[in-house]
């Protein structure tokens, strides 16, 4: 049981240029979007799952998964088109269909369809957080591991001179991943948002690409393990979403 009654969005458009029908291509036997739709609705803090794409396949199979959709417009659904816009299409589109607009602070949860692979635990945990600390958004994160920006350096493409990307020492000197300070990076695996953060209507929040997650004071983030989640959008991150739900479910 849980006392967060969300609304979850799966963004799913129908193309894509690294991995061409990735959010319908199988995975483990299934359509990739139909294990981001399981997880909504399996989830306790979720009372609505919604699929909004611009896909007739992806609807479909939304549709026959027992998920409420929304048709996409296709200015919505390009490779310049942002995931608020399409998230807050989507919400309109709720509320139009239930006579009236939700509540302010109702969270919306934003999953990904090409995500097959995330905790199962993850949206509730991201739910329940933005009630907890009464946050404008939760992120999941997962460790950068052996990926982190201490050791990230400019390489001259002509010469192949080394130097740092930044600072005046080559990682910055260290060399043992265990003494590396934590950093962490968006996974990809959920996102929550309450309904006036997502609309742009919280007082004082910078303009930018990243306004719909509040105010900087009240944005918080669910650490995942590393690996934990797979965003599938290379042939690569197919395979290993693959594997690991083969494992899940050879394990039980």
């Amino acid at each position: 049981m849980s006392n967060v009654d969300a609304v979850a969005v799966i963004l799913g458009r129908g193309g894509s240029k690294g991995l061409p029908r990735k959010n319908v291509l199988p995975v483990a036997g299934r359509p990739c979007v139909a294990w981001t739709i399981e997880a909504a609705q399996h989830a306790a803090s979720v009372v609505e799952v919604v699929v909004s794409s611009d896909d007739a396949e992806v609807l479909a199979l939304a549709r026959a998964a027992g998920a409420g959709v929304v048709e996409r417009p296709a200015e919505l659904a390009s490779d310049t088109a942002t995931v608020d816009d399409a998230a807050r299409h989507a919400v309109r589109a709720i509320e139009r269909a239930a006579g009236g607009p939700m509540a302010a602070r109702r969270p919306v949860v934003i999953l990904y369809a090409n995500v097959p692979v995330r905790p199962h635990d993850l949206i509730d945990r991201a739910a329940e957080m933005l009630a907890e600390y009464e946050a404008d958004s939760v992120q999941s994160y997962a460790p950068v591991g052996k990926h982190h920006p201490w050791w990230t350096a400019r390489v001259d493409a002509a010469t192949g001179a080394v130097r740092p990307w930044e600072g005046g020492v080559l990682n910055h000197g260290v060399f043992r991943r265990q003494d590396l300070p934590r950093a962490y990076v968006p996974d990809g695996g959920v996102i929550v948002v309450t309904r006036e953060s997502l609309m742009l209507e919280v007082p004082g929040v910078r303009p930018g690409p990243h306004a719909f997650f509040g105010r900087d004071d009240r944005r918080r983030g669910v650490i995942n393990p590393e690996g934990a989640v797979v965003d599938v959008d290379t042939r690569v991150d197919l395979l290993v979403a693959g594997a690991l739900l083969a494992e899940r479910g050879a394990g039980g």
